[in-house]
């Protein structure tokens, strides 16, 4: 990762170009555009483009600038030299705002009826905050299979290093986010997330649940001490949450400001403000949930963001990058995230897509067997893709929600049926698919 090339300085040009009118009305004309061919280049990409004829690429980049400010509108969130940031909607922003208006809090009728089932919703509540717990803690520099942090979260054991802690938390930290939907963020509840998420995951345990003090400089910087970012002093958190709060309750700016940017630009401001010692990251990424949840984004409960930022993380931190370095310009982040929360949909629309073809071909299977219900359909349609699966009546109980009886009624009907097999480890009964599972399935047709 490296730091991206300083813009030039434009408003020193377009005092130069104030003394030659004829050359900055050829500059103006020859390039009043928001974006170049269609991308909201930052100056470390647009260099290396040839610029329109007759004009330099300082001139160039100084008629873009000119033009996209003429869009721009300012939010609360200031640098530290107090310079506020900034935003525009230039294409494709509102096509990505109008799909995900339509996909993450249209009518119920309009998304897959898997999800929407109450018998299924459960299921797929838990597995996208275990995928979120997984990938936002890899972010982070955790360190396990994802088949064992699975096998952790289901079956409810306890963490044995500190990356398992970190999945852990984040588990904890996410299904803590839906039940608070509904209320206005306050410090307190912050602070109580913080606490979750860091439990037993710092090198000072104290600087859990707490901002930092300004004795503890800190800085964002990569595995070669090279420093990307340095935050607000701690002296001025107390203004700077303030006005935060203030921004995610949905009291300021005074004009209207999209519910899904919101939550983007409050994304943002706490990892800019970076008010932890540790845990900013992951505190960010949970927030971003709880405001597309609180504002009606329901189907955001379904989705992994950290699962697509993680396929290409440098363009994360290039996003922030871009920002800071181009006069606090937030669109760079904006832009990226919401085409990680597009895709992020479409990526939840095929995962239903292919578990419901998988389900309606384990259903045709088992047509004679007729008394099977639905959480024994999903887990034999999981046994049939993992035959080396390991199961047990608590795992099944938390994957599904259920209670203890039934999960343990669920599990020795199968056995009954000869679809699982059995075995006792201490005093705990682990239950795995039969040999041939497929061709039993089969035989009770």
């Amino acid at each position: 990762m490296r730091i991206p090339k300083r813009p030039p300085d434009t408003q020193k040009l377009f005092k130069e170009l104030l003394d030659q009118p004829e050359r900055m009305l050829t500059v103006l004309q020859s390039s009043n555009m928001v974006t170049q061919s269609g991308k909201y280049d930052h100056w470390d990409k647009l260099r290396y483009h040839k610029p329109p004829d007759g004009i330099s690429l300082e001139e160039w980049w100084m008629a873009i600038k000119m033009a996209r400010s003429t869009t721009a509108k300012t939010v609360p969130l200031v640098d530290t030299q107090s310079n506020h940031f900034m935003f525009g909607t230039p294409d494709p922003v509102p096509e990505h705002l109008h799909h995900i208006d339509q996909d993450a809090a249209g009518r119920i009728e309009t998304v897959d009826e898997q999800i929407t089932n109450p018998a299924m919703r459960e299921r797929y509540i838990y597995d996208s905050l275990v995928a979120e717990a997984i990938t936002s803690s890899q972010l982070e520099g955790a360190f396990t299979t994802r088949r064992v942090a699975k096998e952790m979260l289901r079956t409810k054991r306890r963490p044995i290093d500190h990356s398992e802690t970190m999945i852990r938390n984040n588990y904890v930290a996410m299904k803590h986010v839906c039940q608070l939907k509904d209320k206005p963020l306050t410090e307190a509840m912050l602070l109580e997330l913080h606490a979750i998420l860091t439990d037993g995951t710092l090198d000072d345990p104290s600087a859990s649940g707490r901002f930092r003090r300004s004795d503890e400089r800190i800085t964002v910087s990569d595995i070669y001490n090279e420093i990307y970012h340095t935050p607000p002093d701690a002296d001025e958190l107390p203004q700077r949450l303030a006005a935060m709060l203030d921004f995610a309750n949905e009291k300021t700016p005074k004009y209207f400001l999209h519910p899904v940017v919101r939550s983007i630009i409050l994304h943002f401001w706490l990892a800019y403000d970076h008010p932890f010692v540790d845990g900013n990251g992951r505190c960010a990424r949970t927030l971003f949930y709880w405001s597309m949840l609180r504002q009606g984004y329901w189907l955001c409960e379904f989705l992994s963001i950290s699962q697509i930022i993680k396929k290409a993380p440098s363009k994360y931190e290039t996003a922030f990058l871009y920002t800071e370095t181009d006069e606090n310009d937030l669109t760079y982040f904006i832009l990226y995230h919401l085409n990680v929360i597009r895709r992020s949909i479409n990526e939840l629309h095929e995962h239903v897509s292919r578990k419901t073809q998988a389900m309606r071909q384990t259903q045709k299977m088992m047509r004679a067997a007729g008394t099977l219900n639905h959480r024994q359909l999903v887990l034999l349609t999981h046994a049939l893709r993992h035959p080396d699966a390991e199961y047990s009546m608590r795992s099944h109980q938390v994957s599904h929600n259920v209670t203890y009886q039934t999960a343990r009624m669920d599990l020795y009907n199968l056995v009954k049926r000869g679809l699982l097999t059995q075995q006792a480890i201490g005093r705990t009964f682990y239950f795995y698919p039969a040999k041939n599972l497929e061709r039993r399935i089969r035989e009770l047709q």
